[in-house]
């Protein structure tokens, strides 16, 4: 693992951000197709996000970035959705959050909970002006946290590439 920019501030555990969001589905979440709208859970998923980077961070926190969003499954009326949250990866002022969106079926209760979709999201901590501000380190504890760390590397890595070539293709 790389040394954090950060290491200043007091890290804190990954543990500390993983916050869990649920609700019911309703009538008014639907598309024209009688499911969920995408819509509604994109910002589920960035109100779930968000309260996982501001509780990391220790305050404001704006989202800067989504670095993917995969829906797997469809979401209906009455389902009962769970989002959970947690800080992957922090750089100086960003963090990535992923996120994890599972339903469970109103007409199937007993069934296991089923995966609808996951999302990458980065976050920078912001002052009350606006400007970005250092953020604490995250400190993976389990392997999996690490996996996650290192996959958040890679992510950062391609949307870096990605926002170079194209300012130098626009420079051309």
């Amino acid at each position: 693992m790389t040394e954090h920019p950060s290491a200043t501030l007091a890290g804190k555990p990954t543990s500390y951000s993983r916050v869990t969001l649920s609700r019911i589905m309703t009538a008014v979440d639907v598309n024209l197709y009688g499911t969920v709208h995408g819509g509604v859970l994109m910002k589920f998923v960035d109100d779930v996000a968000g309260a996982a980077a501001a509780r990391h961070s220790g305050g404001t926190a704006v989202t800067a970035a989504i670095d993917e969003i995969v829906f797997s499954e469809a979401v209906r009326v009455g389902d009962l959705v769970h989002a959970y949250a947690q800080v992957n990866w922090t750089g100086q002022t960003s963090m990535e959050v992923g996120v994890r969106v599972m339903a469970e079926r109103w007409d199937s209760a007993e069934d296991a909970p089923v995966r609808v979709a996951t999302a990458y999201l980065v976050f920078v901590g912001v002052e009350v002006g606006g400007a970005p501000r250092p953020v604490r380190p995250v400190l993976p504890e389990t392997l999996e946290d690490e996996r996650r760390w290192r996959e958040a590397e890679i992510r950062r890595a391609h949307r870096l590439a990605r926002r170079r070539a194209i300012q130098a293709h626009r420079a051309q």
